[in-house]
């Protein structure tokens, strides 16, 4: 039973991996360099594959560099980076980007699943963290390769601090994810995706191991 995960070396991904594993899946990982400032994401994926023992595949897609980087700070660091929700931080339909990628690997290995980690706390802001946008993504990869193809966010109803207990469950090793935006040495501590990272370990009342600078 193969399922192909979509690893960017977070800790919601993380804990997509750890589940789909701990559920039977043999996980084959994939993971995007789209030209992110973070570069240091496929390090850190790399590092929650090997812990794993899975197969990864580092995807480069450094060239849609060229496409978003006028809009999204995640690319651009002409625009300032928010410490809060900005539509400055949305890369414009990456998860489809991804999915596609996911869906066509999936099918090369005969995989019936591919899970991302979009999450309650992301579909707000984000509109391809929703259901509603994954369910017609199944649908129109299932048109288009005419594979059952399964495409899965389980953790779609649930916010992140939801997931980082069940990732403590599973065993994921927090320590060794990434969730900023910049690529230091060690977490900023005040972009907003550390913010959010700082806010769940505080709301499920779990020790951060996460080092920030502030």
């Amino acid at each position: 039973m193969k399922a192909v995960v979509i690893l960017s070396g977070g800790p919601d991904s993380a804990a997509v991996a750890y589940q789909a594993k701990s559920q039977g899946y043999d996980v084959y990982a994939i993971t995007f360099d789209y030209g992110q400032i973070a570069s240091k994401e496929t390090l850190h994926a790399k590092m929650i594959a090997e812990r794993l023992g899975i197969v990864q595949k580092i995807i480069d897609l450094s060239s849609l560099r060229e496409v978003f980087g006028e809009v999204t700070a995640l690319m651009n660091k002409e625009i300032s980076m928010p410490s809060e929700f900005k539509p400055t931080v949305i890369v414009p339909f990456r998860n489809a980007i991804f999915l596609s990628v996911a869906v066509a690997y999936a099918v090369s290995l005969g995989a019936s699943k591919v899970f991302y980690g979009a999450h309650g706390s992301d579909a707000p802001f984000y509109p391809d963290c929703r259901r509603e946008f994954f369910q017609a993504f199944q649908n129109a990869a299932r048109l288009g390769t005419e594979a059952q193809i399964e495409i899965d966010a389980p953790f779609h109803g649930i916010k992140k601090s939801e997931i980082l207990r069940l990732g403590a469950e599973l065993g994921v090793p927090f320590e060794d994810t990434w969730s900023c935006y910049l690529n230091k040495k060690i977490h900023c501590g005040e972009c907003e995706s550390c913010m959010n990272r700082k806010r769940a370990f505080a709301e499920a009342n779990l020790k951060d191991p996460t080092i920030y600078e502030r």
